[in-house]
């Protein structure tokens, strides 16, 4: 429900006003300092470090997180490099093109280019929806799918992104999650890795 309201949103609206909407709510002190930290959740170095973690339980589990994550990166990278590559971001749109200063949170480096889609929104969706997909508690489904909201949300608050941005780069991780939790655990003979990596490593090697 929450894609279909903000895709009319942005079918309604241009993106500058929809921006203008969301940094208005900026100057609030216990907001701005959560998504100022909360936005890592999105970096490509948190989710290697998840899968990491993961492997050591599960080693299906975490090359599906993985793989996930780096079909999302791929996509994202080609749109963002080589098709859309002079978007530019909000606070450089603003500055130079709206005449208008945004607001900001103190000591966020702010860019310029390579806006769309949202990198950010990319992993945090495709990370996170694939967690969802291997948990069985439904609480817990809700909380990754959440963190995965927030994340990419937290990319608009703090102006480093359009919602368009982080509309296309969560579609583009959902659907990275669906595609390889569809292949490998539909179409691959995976039940060999799913175990924790040291048993994995232990059989390989003989032990």
């Amino acid at each position: 429900m929450l894609i279909i309201i903000i895709g009319y949103w942005l079918l309604h609206d241009d993106k500058v006003s929809i921006h203008k909407t969301i940094n208005a709510h900026i100057g609030n002190d216990v907001l701005d300092s959560f998504f100022k930290y909360i936005t890592h959740i999105g970096d490509g170095l948190f989710a290697i470090l998840l899968v990491i973690i993961i492997a050591i339980y599960n080693l299906r589990n975490a090359l599906f997180i993985l793989s996930s994550y780096i079909l999302a990166s791929i996509v994202t990278t080609i749109l963002k490099r080589a098709i859309y590559h002079d978007i530019f971001r909000p606070d450089f749109t603003f500055k130079y093109f709206v005449g208008e200063k945004l607001n900001l949170i103190d000591g966020i480096e702010m860019l310029s280019s390579n806006s769309f889609p949202s990198g950010h929104a990319t992993t945090s969706f495709a990370v996170f929806v694939a967690i969802a997909f291997i948990l069985k508690h439904q609480g817990l489904k809700f909380v990754f799918l959440l963190l995965a909201f927030i994340g990419a949300f937290s990319r608009t608050y703090i102006s480093q992104h359009w919602l368009i941005d982080i509309y296309v780069g969560s579609i583009i991780g959902t659907l990275s999650a669906i595609a390889l939790y569809y292949i490998l655990f539909s179409k691959m003979n995976s039940e060999k890795l799913n175990k924790p990596f040291k048993e994995v490593f232990k059989k390989k090697q003989g032990v």
